[in-house]
């Protein structure tokens, strides 16, 4: 196996890093290809707790070699904060890290628009993180964005600066709010000390990661959000502005699809979304709340209260088509233990009628309703199961009948956020891919 792909199949916050930081002990080299600052991944190691929002989770581990990719955009000040704090942490970060030269960068305007934006909207917020993401990739498609490569230009930066400033400001939007509207020389000043500091990781990944591949390092590609939140296969308009699916990882990285081995899908046990947009099996109700608090259901990167609900099989299984998913990583299965029943949304209905696919519409989603079948609740604790036959005989039951419902075999159970709280299943396609590495490390 040369080199192989983790997305998350819901609305994004599925525990992706946990199963990263899992995987990675197998890897050479671990590459994020898509989303920015809106990402949040969280990982705990020991007592440790651990939020990244650029950084692959793969830092974590030693020898092993993280790529920002091309897709990724990035806000400078909050990628070296995050590196300061890494390497306060003891983390080997000047080794172990890499940057795109052809990654997009995120400047005030961006920040400001994106804001100016969801204030003019009203009624239409898409529901965004108000970090400039979308707004840079907006930039990025018109051609007038700046890359990692430009912060070495020094002579050209200004004009390029003011370029986008005058693009951010130009239109019908409310004007943008002062703190995110500065003067373009004092950008273009503090992009430079900035792109100074980053200097060292800077690099042409694309190239670094196929002359890796070509001798024989294991690729993990890291992929940010989820499918459902996708900007081409997701539930539109309320979705990132990147490509979020397996798909998304060769344009964001610069390596063909022949490169990629496999597909592991991460999903949660149960269903949560961030922001605007349709939810059929969502629970503004005590269930949801107990959800939320079982499961420490807030965002890593805004703090944002996760809408939260119970497992949609519509969603898993269109995800695991999309992306061609071969095993799925199901996380915080213990969150379930403390209820008595457990709803599985296996169908919708709509008009009167069944179906059994996700609707493009999100008026017709966001009308459909779901039709749930009752799994028996196990009233156990599983947070200290390391096999799968540790686990309640109703809590494997329910499993099974997610991977009927869905179309996919389980092969990672996490059931605790701490590293050794995994279950790999044994015969799973998962657990052969494991000991694939190969012995070749990444030399940086």
């Amino acid at each position: 196996m040369s080199g192989f792909v983790v997305v998350g199949t819901q609305w994004g916050d599925e525990g992706k890093g946990k199963i990263v930081d899992l995987l990675t002990e197998r890897v050479d080299i671990v590459a994020r290809y898509g989303g920015g600052p809106n990402a949040g991944h969280t990982i705990c190691v020991g007592a440790r707790r651990f939020a990244l929002h650029h950084v692959p989770s793969g830092i974590l581990r030693d020898n092993v070699l993280c790529v920002i990719g091309n897709g990724v955009v990035i806000e400078p000040g909050s990628l070296l904060k995050e590196i300061d704090d890494l390497r306060e942490a003891g983390v080997r970060v000047e080794e172990n890290l890499r940057i795109s030269d052809r990654a997009h960068l995120i400047l005030p305007y961006h920040r400001g628009r994106d804001i100016a934006r969801e204030e003019a909207a009203r009624n239409g917020r898409i529901g965004t993180t108000r970090l400039g993401v979308g707004p840079t990739y907006e930039s990025k498609a018109g051609r007038y964005g700046l890359r990692v490569a430009d912060l070495g230009d020094e002579s050209g930066l200004p004009d390029k600066v003011g370029a986008l400033a005058r693009m951010a400001r130009g239109d019908d939007l409310h004007e943008l709010p002062a703190e995110w509207d500065p003067d373009p020389a004092a950008v273009v000043e503090q992009l430079l000390v900035d792109g100074a500091r980053l200097r060292p990781f800077v690099t042409d990944t694309s190239r670094l990661l196929n002359e890796r591949l070509d001798e024989g390092a294991v690729v993990l590609c890291e992929g940010a959000q989820g499918t459902m939140l996708d900007l081409d296969h997701g539930t539109y308009p309320f979705v990132t502005s990147s490509s979020s699916t397996a798909g998304g990882a060769c344009t964001g990285l610069g390596i063909s699809p022949i490169r990629v081995d496999g597909v592991l899908g991460v999903l949660k046990a149960y269903s949560t979304r961030v922001g605007e947009g349709p939810f059929p099996t969502e629970q503004d109700n005590e269930a949801g709340r107990r959800i939320r608090e079982r499961g420490r259901e807030f965002g890593s990167t805004t703090g944002r209260p996760r809408r939260c609900g119970w497992f949609d099989a519509l969603v898993a299984r269109y995800s695991v088509m999309i992306n061609q998913v071969e095993c799925l990583a199901l996380t915080l299965f213990d969150v379930l233990d403390d209820f008595d029943e457990i709803p599985i949304c296996a169908a919708y209905e709509h008009g009167g009628r069944r179906i059994d696919f996700l609707p493009a519409d999100p008026a017709v989603l966001k009308a459909c309703r779901p039709v749930y079948e009752l799994m028996p609740g196990w009233k156990e604790d599983t947070s200290t199961a390391r096999r799968f036959e540790d686990l309640p005989g109703r809590a494997r039951d329910y499993m099974r009948r997610l991977e009927e419902a869905v179309g996919c075999e389980i092969g990672i159970i996490s059931t605790s956020p701490q590293r050794d709280g995994t279950i790999v299943r044994a015969g799973s396609r998962v657990e052969h891919w494991l000991p694939m590495r190969q012995a070749i490390r990444a030399r940086i």
